[in-house]
């Protein structure tokens, strides 16, 4: 009986020992605290806007005190983001946001073992030269695009300028994302029986220059573009003065020059992306599994570039700002 007793309370202890260290065990998987570097390719309004809706919902989802958010902006091109992203390998971060297609490239080429997630990214089998590309990347990298659709901006143009009987389509040659854009929405104006011009720019210091050329045409389209985003105050002085209407793919280069857009919330974006990292960092998903998600566009116009051109509100659209 002795010898029953003994074992019975040896045998408490143990599970009690082992109750009490799962306990403890659990309440550290909670507590844990995270480290995440964000990489913003420049700093504009749509990107901005992206970048805070992903910190925000980041620290919504494991707690302000659980994550530290390394945040820093490049100078616009995949060459200054990738010191940024060498410095979060460095660190070895928990995960890596890429803000912008070049500071996802760079992203890319630093590391196979840290989670990448990408925001602002318009198409990533373009950007990551991935042939037949099915929506998951299915290595350490996966995210959010901004794409509105191609064919329905094509179909906003001759919708809003029926007479229109050239489209001047104004990148910067840098950006893959661009060119794959232009070339598509290229395509289907001239199924539409449109003269469709390409005018390309390597760099901001041509982009006047390249701008008057474009302003010849009927009206002037904008693919979402960072270094044009960066800098919407030179087209809207040149296509202002040769009073010719603009057309952009996202609402931050509408606001600053363009009449309309098909465009999406770049912050909702952002707090899509945040919620992905956050089943990452929790064990919730694996990010090789994750496809790449997309965001609800809406037909937006600038009413007081509208209102200097004497174009009317498009019916059906939205008012930016409201």
């Amino acid at each position: 009986m002795k010898k029953l007793v003994a074992f019975l309370l040896a045998a408490t202890m143990v599970f009690s020992l082992a109750a009490c260290q799962a306990g403890t065990a659990g309440d550290a998987q909670e507590n844990e605290k995270y480290t995440v570097g964000v990489c913003q390719l420049v700093p504009h309004v749509a990107l901005d806007a992206a970048t805070k809706g992903f910190v925000d919902a980041l620290k919504e989802e494991l707690g302000e005190e659980n994550v530290e958010i390394i945040e820093k902006v490049g100078g616009g091109d995949m060459a200054t983001c990738t010191p940024i992203i060498n410095d979060f390998v460095a660190k070895d971060v928990d995960l890596i946001m890429a803000n912008a297609t070049p500071a996802l490239q760079a992203a890319a080429a630093a590391t196979e073992d840290i989670p990448i997630l990408g925001t602002s990214v318009t198409e990533y089998g373009v950007a990551l030269d991935i042939k037949d590309f099915d929506g998951t990347v299915g290595t350490n990298i996966s995210g959010t695009s901004d794409l509105a659709p191609l064919d329905e901006q094509a179909a906003m143009i001759t919708e809003l300028f029926p007479d229109a009987k050239t489209v001047g389509l104004l990148y910067c040659s840098a950006e893959a994302n661009s060119i794959y854009q232009v070339e598509t929405v290229k395509g289907y104006l001239e199924e539409k029986k449109i003269e469709a011009k390409l005018f390309s720019f390597s760099d901001t210091n041509e982009l006047q220059a390249v701008a008057q050329k474009a302003a010849e045409c009927d009206v002037v389209y904008i693919p979402t573009d960072n270094a044009v985003a960066a800098a919407t105050g030179t087209v809207y002085d040149v296509c202002s003065a040769a009073k010719t209407p603009v057309v952009a793919g996202e609402e931050g280069i509408c606001s600053g020059c363009g009449v309309a857009t098909l465009s999406i919330s770049y912050y909702d974006l952002g707090v899509t992306t945040g919620k992905m990292a956050a089943k990452i960092l929790k064990g919730e998903a694996k990010v090789e599994e994750m496809a790449i998600e997309y965001a609800p566009a809406t037909k937006k116009y600038n009413a007081e570039i509208c209102a200097e051109l004497k174009l009317d509100a498009p019916e059906g659209y939205v008012a930016i700002g409201e």
